[in-house]
């Protein structure tokens, strides 16, 4: 079995991809709509980007806020049946972290304390231990930013929309923490994971988040996405 093979297998148990979706404002949150992921398949001919519309190029908005997509995490389970009192940040640890051990903290009573990620962007495995630099060597990604869904169209959402959105583990990847500040919120046509092997699936999940939530895709990007997917296995 090839490096990049095993990598893909190690990578799709630890990852969940949205299922494709049309959402609207009182729709289903798609972070209810996940699957565990396995390689990404594209067929022969197939526009991974059919249904999304396309722009010209970004044009940055000077009136983002963070604080538009909400002040902080909130109580967004992964798991069925509703709230479970961990933030978004300590599922999203739990889901994607390996060898792990927890700790009770709040009102989250199986905070990931100790684990190690197996970083989809790097391909290195980094050890995580909670503390005061918690956020250093592990972060959270939202895989398409929030600053740049805002100039795509998400300033003109609901206040619930964009809290759903920051929220959403279909968006959410835990990443190496230096590679995460050096992407920052950089679309696709400035920034791809510096793992290649990574680049299919890191195209598919961003091309679903764009098709669920119906946000466009600037045009620098969108042939580096393209290009990207013929990376992808013929399906």
């Amino acid at each position: 079995m090839s490096r990049k093979r095993i990598l893909w297998l190690a990578i799709a148990a630890i990852l969940a991809v949205v299922v494709a979706v049309q959402v609207t404002s009182d729709s289903e949150s798609p972070s209810r709509n996940v699957a565990q992921a396995d390689v990404p398949t594209v067929a022969p001919g197939v526009d991974v980007l059919a249904g999304v519309a396309e722009i010209p190029a970004r044009i940055r908005g000077y009136d983002y806020r963070r604080d538009a997509f909400g002040e902080a995490w909130t109580d967004e389970t992964t798991a069925p049946g509703g709230y479970n009192g961990c933030d978004t940040r300590n599922d999203i640890l739990d889901r994607d972290l390996l060898d792990k051990a927890y700790v009770s903290i709040k009102r989250c009573p199986n905070a990931v304390g100790s684990g190690t990620l197996l970083d989809p962007y790097t391909s290195r495995l980094v050890p995580f231990t909670r503390g005061n630099r918690v956020g250093a060597a592990v972060q959270i990604d939202h895989i398409v930013p929030l600053a740049l869904a805002w100039d795509l169209g998400a300033r003109d959402w609901t206040e619930e929309m964009r809290i759903r959105f920051a929220n959403d583990p279909a968006n959410l990847l835990a990443v190496d923490g230096p590679t995460n500040q050096d992407k920052g919120d950089k679309e696709p046509a400035e920034w791809m994971p510096p793992n290649s092997a990574f680049h299919c699936q890191y195209a598919m999940q961003f091309i679903a988040v764009l098709r669920g939530y119906r946000l466009p895709v600037d045009a620098p990007s969108a042939a580096v996405l393209r290009d990207a997917a013929q990376s992808c296995p013929a399906g």
